[in-house]
């Protein structure tokens, strides 16, 4: 049940959540980082700032906690959020998204490739994600955030990965047929768009 009072003001939560935070139990800690996710939907600049202030001398389970409290604003790309993980604003150059078969059959897999070359002197944390921009019923598109890889990339280094994507029938969602896209995400930060044509 949704408490909307709470949604508008977490601030009475976050002495309790502050005080179970190290608990000795995962479970109290798992609860602890579902409360700030829920938090961090309405208040995202709030919770980044609390994990900044939590991964302070944290332990190997507190920082579990601040990785699961924060993987929506991860999702969705919150830049302050990604920074507090060690994502900086990515320095990469000549970066290249290849679609293998730009019409997919429904029942088939979504073959792509991707490719980028750091322009940092510096090793770099890259979380590489991609999205999916699904068609709806009614035209428009929905998109839908999936995790790939981590990487640490050293300097002026290049980097290459292929996947294949499922796209067949699944309880959660309802697929159309129309035009669709892909976007890799790196740290956050779109690499370009690709469309590709879904055929029912």
């Amino acid at each position: 049940m949704a408490l909307p009072s709470f949604k508008k003001d977490p601030f009475a939560l976050l002495n309790l959540l502050e005080k179970l935070k190290d608990d000795k139990a995962e479970y109290v800690r798992r609860s602890v980082a579902n409360n700030l996710n829920d938090i961090a939907k309405d208040h995202p600049d709030l919770i980044a700032n609390i994990a900044e202030a939590w991964l302070k001398s944290a332990s190997e389970a507190r920082r579990k906690l601040i990785k699961h409290a924060c993987r929506t604003l991860v999702k969705q790309g919150h830049q302050h959020t990604l920074q507090v993980l060690g994502y900086q604003s990515p320095q990469i150059k000549e970066f290249h998204t290849v679609v293998l078969d730009t019409a997919v059959t429904f029942g088939n897999a979504l073959q792509f490739s991707f490719s980028l070359c750091s322009s940092s002197d510096k090793e770099q944390a890259l979380m590489i994600d991609y999205v999916i921009h699904h068609q709806k019923a009614n035209g428009t598109t929905k998109a839908k955030v999936f995790k790939w890889r981590n990487i640490h990339l050293a300097a002026q280094q290049s980097f290459q990965a292929s996947k294949k994507h499922a796209i067949k029938k699944i309880s959660t969602r309802q697929y159309y047929a129309g035009l669709h896209s892909l976007k890799v995400v790196v740290n956050g930060v779109s690499q370009g768009r690709v469309d590709f044509q879904l055929i029912m």
